[in-house]
């Protein structure tokens, strides 16, 4: 799947319910290659070198959907958007970080990872709802986009292959001019030998089972028509 299109899914997913066509939405997936920019990414006068060192590392840049910096994703991430209907989703912001950061570092805990919620000092895309491992490597990264009767919850999962991360982060933090420590990168794997990309995402949703009613469904093909008008949107200059 192009990487705008990803992107676009989740917003299309999130104007539909937020108009009331589609209900909560809880969309799980593994991802490509991508390097996605947050918006004073986007601003800076440093992007379009830091879109030029994401595709020369191996990773199609697009503009993200919900806040920070720019974040990683490949193959052994879990990619995870939550979409819900607010009649004001601005008063519950606190909650849905807390509500999903705590879903998530469960569901490793019962990997017997040990999971906990925080920044990590020096960690890329920094935010104080991240899941970590000992305090020490981050393993998980969230955001939040608002429309007026809808919120998307979005992030990425690393299970493994860290190195990844860093292979894109250190080029594109460069070229931002943006500091991180590398050592802060982590994945779940390297902290409980027997998670696999299958195991996580049984994990979570066995996590999120535990609180919601959860239906499995398809993206249906009104879903993907508004998804290609909208990834134009997402698509670096």
């Amino acid at each position: 799947m192009p990487a705008e299109l990803d992107t676009a899914i989740s917003r299309a997913t999130l104007l539909d319910v937020s108009e009331g066509h589609r209900t909560e939405t809880l969309r799980i997936h593994r991802p490509n290659r991508i390097v996605a920019f947050g918006r004073q990414d986007v601003l800076s006068n440093e992007y379009p070198a830091a879109v030029a060192a994401s595709r020369k590392a191996g990773f199609a840049p697009i503009e993200r959907l919900a806040g920070g910096r720019a974040a990683v994703f490949h193959e052994q991430t879990i990619a995870f958007a939550w979409t819900i209907p607010s009649e004001d989703p601005k008063t519950s912001i606190t909650f849905r970080f807390e509500e999903i950061s705590t879903m998530i570092a469960g569901a490793l805990r019962s990997l017997g990872v040990d999971a906990g919620v925080g920044e990590v000092p020096g960690e890329y895309c920094p935010g104080a709802y991240s899941v970590h491992a000992r305090g020490a490597v981050k393993l998980m990264g969230v955001g939040q986009r608002l429309t007026k009767r809808a919120a998307h919850v979005g992030g990425v999962i690393v299970v493994d292959n860290g190195h990844l991360v860093t292979q894109a982060i250190d080029p594109v933090y460069e070229a931002l001019g943006l500091a991180w420590n590398p050592a802060t990168s982590g994945s779940v794997v390297s902290e409980s030998r027997t998670a696999s990309w299958d195991t996580t995402v049984a994990a979570l949703l066995d996590q999120f089972s535990k609180s919601y009613e959860l239906e499995t469904s398809v993206i249906d093909d009104d879903l993907l028509q508004r998804a290609h008008a909208l990834a134009p949107d997402h698509t670096p200059a």
